[in-house]
């Protein structure tokens, strides 16, 4: 299958360039102004939101100037004040010229009275200008264009996500537009260092991916690497950055989770000055962030906010409950399946009484019963957010005391789908990995028993170990072992005890210079 798939990339590269679509060539502009809307007609054929502007005054209608834009995508309020009414007074003036090189020139430099303009001389320029919301201004006689940016804001305004609630720190999230995200880092890190590197994926969406990082901290090779993988990227759509995710990532066949993504501000700025690269795209609030390790899995917000000692002790929660929600349906199907004599005489007779009547064995019991509860919770997430809160409440309390009632499974097990449930919510970035991992311990069990989740777990451990994500090892700090890097990893140290990076994401070269060091701390003298 896969063989197929590379011959069908493999054939796509042969075919005709694909930014050359919608525009026949790169051909210049005409001058003759009856020539460029004719060719613009040409091109939005059948678009009849695509509105063109003809404004003709001077002897003989000698000045002509052509404006183009999609209704819907500028704001006229702002088209009319600051182009159509300028441009009107400037041509009805005396003091407006009869050439056009000079007509262009007074227009570019003192008449249009917004700031955000861009001169073009393409054809395919003009295009994805206007597509993207601009307005552009020709002059007869002139090869040269004016792209002014007139926009709507668009969009919803700034929130607080859903998807990563913090209980202390700030509640802004990143929306769909581009601008508005790029703002939201900018406001927090005001240095020249921040960069922003924006390009066009996708043959029809020429959707705006934008490549952010911090000059002098960030990995130099990490960054080359993330415009090499952008530019590979060869599709007729970009609609979210989990398209681009599936594109760049080191291994594609894994369950595990080798890209970062984030809704929140304050998350992505502290990735940035550790070292980071964030992919932003337009139309989407979730941001990517590479590379990606495992321990990332653990970490909150909230870590940093608090006290060392509590955070450090809920890493060590979250740890504990990602081993619970893989492990303890297995464990107790091989426990009851293979393993009865360590399991306490008192426990096993209360077992034994909650497995009477039950017609399935543990591991038909196991399955049935956490499938029932996957189906709940994608019930849950598809529904209306009112009726699918209800849905998942009231319908995991009704399943399970039905299934106990009908004496489809025993109540055990309804405990421990229970524990393994709210135990696979408490790290959710691992929660589709951990859900198919689930069903892989629980056939090991059934046919070996502990020996049978030993092997899978050892499987599990050598595939994570092997992972890399841009060059970097998923499994850092631990493997290979970095001491510096354990201050923020299963534990954390105090704010104030960070003195570095993360050395794993510097070259061994650089490890020693200044764009590691995070601050200096004096010792506070006790008088």
């Amino acid at each position: 299958m896969f063989r197929k798939i590379k011959r069908h990339l493999r054939l796509g590269k042969q075919q005709i360039n694909i930014d050359t679509i919608y525009t026949g060539i790169d051909e210049p502009l005409p001058k003759n102004i009856e020539k460029v809307k004719k060719r613009l007609d040409e091109i939005f054929s059948g678009c009849d939101d695509f509105i063109q502007r003809q404004m003709v005054c001077g002897e003989d209608e000698c000045i002509r100037i052509l404006v183009s834009y999609i209704d819907g995508l500028v704001d006229k309020n702002i088209l009319n004040r600051d182009i159509i009414r300028p441009v009107i007074d400037y041509l009805s003036s005396k003091q407006a010229h009869d050439e056009p090189k000079l007509v262009y020139q007074r227009i570019k430099e003192c008449v249009v009275s917004s700031s955000d303009f861009e001169e073009i001389q393409s054809m395919q320029q003009a295009v994805y200008k206007i597509v993207s919301g601009d307005a552009v201004l020709f002059v007869d006689g002139v090869k040269d264009a004016l792209a002014v940016n007139v926009k709507t804001m668009q969009g919803r305004q700034i929130d607080e996500p859903d998807t990563e609630i913090s209980i202390r720190g700030p509640r802004e999230g990143f929306v769909e537009n581009l601008a508005t995200n790029m703002m939201l880092i900018r406001k927090r890190i005001k240095s020249p260092n921040l960069k922003f590197e924006i390009i066009q994926l996708g043959v029809q969406t020429k959707t705006d991916v934008c490549i952010c990082y911090i000059k002098g901290i960030a990995n130099e090779e990490i960054v080359k690497e993330v415009r090499k993988r952008l530019k590979k990227i060869k599709t007729d759509a970009i609609l979210d950055t989990g398209y681009i995710e599936q594109y760049i990532t080191d291994n594609r066949l894994t369950l595990f989770p080798i890209v970062g993504n984030t809704e929140k501000c304050d998350k992505l700025v502290a990735k940035l000055l550790e070292g980071r690269v964030a992919i932003l795209c337009d139309g989407t609030p979730y941001i990517i962030t590479v590379p990606y390790i495992f321990i990332e899995s653990i970490q909150t917000s909230d870590d940093y906010y608090d006290h060392a000692f509590f955070a450090s002790f809920m890493r060590l929660l979250r740890s504990f409950a990602l081993i619970i929600s893989n492990l303890l349906p297995a464990m107790y199907v091989a426990l009851v399946s293979f393993h009865h004599t360590v399991i306490p005489i008192k426990l096993m007779i209360t077992l034994a009484a909650s497995r009477q009547g039950i017609p399935f064995s543990p591991f038909v019991e196991a399955v049935l019963m956490i499938t029932a509860f996957e189906l709940l919770r994608e019930a849950g997430v598809r529904m209306p957010r009112t009726i699918g809160q209800a849905l998942s409440i009231v319908g995991a309390i009704v399943l399970g005391e039905a299934s106990v009632a009908a004496g489809i499974a025993s109540n055990l097990m309804v405990i421990v789908v229970a524990i393994t449930a709210i135990c696979s919510f408490v790290v959710p970035p691992l929660i589709r990995a951990t859900m198919l991992l689930r069903f892989a311990f629980l056939v090991a069990a059934n046919f070996l028993g502990f020996l049978g989740i030993s092997f899978v777990a050892v499987a599990v451990f050598i595939h994570l170990c092997r992972l890399r994500s841009f060059g970097i090892p998923y499994m850092a700090p631990f493997s290979p072992l970095t001491a510096s890097d354990i201050k923020d990893s299963l534990g954390v140290v105090p704010i104030w005890a960070m003195l570095t990076r993360p050395k794993i994401l510097f070259p061994e070269n650089t490890k020693d210079t200044v764009g590691i060091k995070r601050q200096e701390v004096d010792e506070i003298s006790e008088d």
